[in-house]
């Protein structure tokens, strides 16, 4: 396991400070503001901790209501809103300097058979053949906003192996394309058995790209390159099979609408032998910087 792995686990053990109240550190991201998917995952971590083990995440619905400050603690608050024969409910508050600053609303199932259809896994490439974030980053390190962009993007995706199938957005600005991506992604080493880690990975993972088809369209190269300003809204995922977030899973995605400044991004998750895991929709902000 590579040290930034271990370092998003201990980020992702919450301290239990009360009954259903967690405490959770942060680290610095690329943008100056906590990292969505970090207080994402978090918050699912928190609801998890007071849910039956018999019982896995089967989605989340989730808000960012304010930008997080990376220097301070954030304090999850769980109400715990129904325990039915089946179905779990909790809704969790992320408070910083005495303000919300993230909500999620996250329901859990007992295991349970039942009609099984699926969407079939697009057409893509071996994940191995493809070059690293490091490999990508350093082939276009002269097109980012700054001199250590690339050191940041690298420290933010240390943890997971994230592989582009086509050039990203900051390797195309200015070259409008078909608003759609994938990216292979796993973690960086070997992960527990707890189907909970798996899923909060998977979510902490899910925020990284999927505004990426929304630059596309507009041939803009995204937030490291300068050229938009943006931020997450909101955020909602579905998690439909078992999977492990430390093998192979392709993220495929595509931007179907933008405007209003905001950008719609919508993707689907698949293990490597064609399982589709987990549906993935989020909106963002996405502006045009002013002159």
């Amino acid at each position: 396991m590579s040290a930034a792995l271990e370092s998003l686990l201990d980020l992702l053990d919450l301290e239990q400070i009360e009954q259903d109240i967690f405490r959770g550190l942060s680290r610095s991201a690329v943008v100056p503001r906590v990292f969505g998917g970090q207080v994402a995952a978090q918050a699912l971590v928190a609801a998890g901790r007071t849910v039956p083990e018999d019982r896995p995440a089967h989605s989340l619905h989730a808000y960012f209501l304010r930008p997080g400050d990376p220097g301070a603690p954030i304090v999850y608050s769980v109400d715990r809103i129904r325990d039915g024969r089946s179905f779990t409910t909790r809704r969790v508050v992320a408070v910083q300097h005495g303000k919300p600053v993230f909500h999620l609303s996250a329901s859990f199932q007992v295991r349970e058979e039942g009609m099984d259809h699926q969407a079939p896994m697009p057409a893509s490439v071996d994940p191995e053949t493809l070059p690293t974030s490091a490999e990508m980053l350093a082939r276009y390190g002269d097109r980012f906003a700054g001199p250590d962009m690339v050191d940041r993007l690298l420290e933010a995706r240390a943890a997971v192996d994230l592989r582009y199938v086509d050039a990203p957005p900051f390797a195309t600005a200015g070259e409008p394309r078909e608003p759609r991506s994938q990216v292979w992604f796993r973690t960086h080493g070997k992960l527990a058995d707890d189907p909970l880690l798996h899923v909060c990975m998977a979510t902490y993972v899910s925020d990284m790209t999927l505004l990426d088809s929304a630059l596309l369209a507009h041939g803009r190269g995204g937030w490291s390159v300068g050229d938009v300003v943006g931020a997450s809204l909101d955020h909602a995922m579905w998690f439909h099979r078992p999977f492990r977030a430390d093998e192979w899973l392709l993220y495929d995605q595509e931007s179907p609408s933008a405007s209003g400044g905001r950008g719609l991004g919508q993707a689907r998750i698949y293990t490597a032998d064609g399982q589709l895991a987990i549906t993935v929709i989020q909106e963002g902000l996405v502006r045009v910087p002013r002159d």
